[in-house]
């Protein structure tokens, strides 16, 4: 009995032209009452009405007709459009106009995700739309409900198709990606990465070749072009191995949002690109993160397994609610990593005398590392700033703001003062920044 319920009655829904009708028939015998002889009308008509349920009914019940399955990645990118498919079949022998609700993940906090459409009979279809996650985690999406209804229109079935699926959500694989094709065909000066012009030669040689035009007229080599009576050049190649580290802080001031995303997820975003961009170049990529303790700390490498390595390091990584702790970060690089390297630092000053207090261990990491800071622009005081001010409290608030603003700047200007590079980029710029730092520091040959 509950199974003939869940599949002829609870699938049922009635529509808005059922009842228009019906307050048709009932307007009609409203009338039959003060003129008796057009009882038959209403009557004619709630006939019709009967008749024409029964038929609607019968035509999407009498068989399972419709089919749907959601196509999803195997995993999805933080902070990225990701896109999402709904297979739709439909076998009847005749046309229907299909609404879809696909239930989405919770964190999402959409309402809206309904579709329409039409198919014909055996008709396919593929439903495309994206969402853009931004917490890392693990996501589930619920069922695929289709509302199906007949050229009639009067009532709708419901199919509910089981498609629960759970699906992680990873740091931007996809940003990684498309930086990774950008680099290795030299085109990444398409994505916002500068063209640096290279000072001078690496001292890695790497074959004479035929000179072709475009070369570097300054490489030909004139004893090999003596012994060939053609013109030859001398080849030269980026110096290799040199060890980058991303270190990233998962601090209390990581944990400020920008556009949906904290802090921390734009500093990881950018580590994982960073590292992918690092590997394409031939360098070594590690990885350190922190916060009153010292995490997880994966040794600079050069093989195949790094990438899915720092990926699934930084899947797990989460923001603490306690100050780092940079005498300890300063203890584990001394005593880990002995190679002078180059130490990608991804944090949040707000102030000069928090700058202050972890000063001397940015020195001290500095003076055996080349150590780049990269923390964040507070975007949100740039529309405070520029805001005309229209009162007194206006011109408080705008003064206070400047204030922070300046105070950034000024943590750039310290840090420089002990020879430390600082980027001090807004969140939605870090990924391309630091790749150009790091680009600009490998032509410079510094590391």
């Amino acid at each position: 009995m509950k199974k003939l319920l869940n599949k002829y009655i609870l699938p049922l829904y009635l529509r808005s032209g059922l009842f228009m009708l019906l307050a048709g028939v009932a307007i009609g015998f409203v009338f039959s009452f003060f003129f008796p002889h057009l009882s038959i009308i209403p009557r004619l008509l709630l006939l019709t009405t009967i008749v024409l349920v029964i038929a609607d009914y019968l035509m999407l019940f009498s068989r399972d007709a419709m089919f749907a399955r959601r196509i999803t990645p195997e995993r999805l990118s933080n902070g990225d459009e990701n896109i999402i498919r709904i297979y739709l079949q439909n076998t009847y022998p005749f046309a229907v106009n299909a609404g879809i609700i696909d239930e989405v993940p919770f964190q999402f906090q959409l309402r809206n995700i309904w579709f329409d459409t039409r198919l014909q009979p055996g008709e396919e279809k593929q439903i495309n739309y994206s969402m853009r996650p931004v917490k890392r985690g693990e996501y589930e999406f619920g069922a695929i409900n289709v509302f199906t209804r007949s050229f009639l229109g009067i009532i709708m079935r419901r199919y509910v198709f089981d498609e629960h699926k759970m699906v992680p959500v990873y740091p931007s694989f996809l940003q990684m990606r498309r930086f990774q094709l950008m680099a290795i065909s030299n085109r990444l000066s398409e994505i916002g990465v500068k063209k640096i012009r290279r000072i001078g030669h690496s001292m890695e040689f790497e074959q004479i070749k035929e000179y072709v035009q475009g070369d570097d007229i300054r490489t030909v080599n004139w004893k090999a072009t003596a012994r060939k009576s053609q013109l030859m050049v001398n080849s030269y190649t980026d110096e290799k191995s040199q060890q980058i580290y991303c270190l990233v802080d998962k601090s209390r001031v990581m944990k400020m949002p920008f556009d949906g995303l904290s802090l921390l997820d734009y500093a990881i975003n950018a580590s994982l690109v960073l590292s992918n961009v690092a590997l394409v170049k031939q360098d070594k990529a590690g990885l350190i993160t922190f916060s009153e303790e010292p995490g997880t700390f994966l040794p600079a490498s050069r093989k195949g397994t790094q990438m899915n390595t720092i990926l699934e390091i930084l899947y797990k990584q989460k923001t603490r609610y306690l100050e780092s702790d940079y005498d300890k970060l300063y203890t584990l690089i001394r005593s880990r990593i002995t190679q002078r390297s180059l130490l990608v630092l991804f944090t949040n000053f707000e102030s000069v005398p928090g700058l202050k207090r972890q000063i001397k261990y940015l020195r001290k990491m500095a003076q055996q590392h080349l150590l780049m800071v990269v923390f964040f622009e507070n975007t949100e005081l740039f529309s405070i700033v520029n805001k005309p001010s229209v009162g007194i409290e206006d011109i408080y608030t705008r003064t206070i703001a400047e204030k922070f603003v300046y105070e950034k700047k000024m943590i750039v200007k310290e840090l420089q003062k002990y020879g430390i590079i600082a980027i001090l980029t807004p969140p939605d710029k870090v990924t391309v920044n630091s790749v150009n730092k790091y680009l600009e520091l490998k032509a410079r040959q510094l590391i």
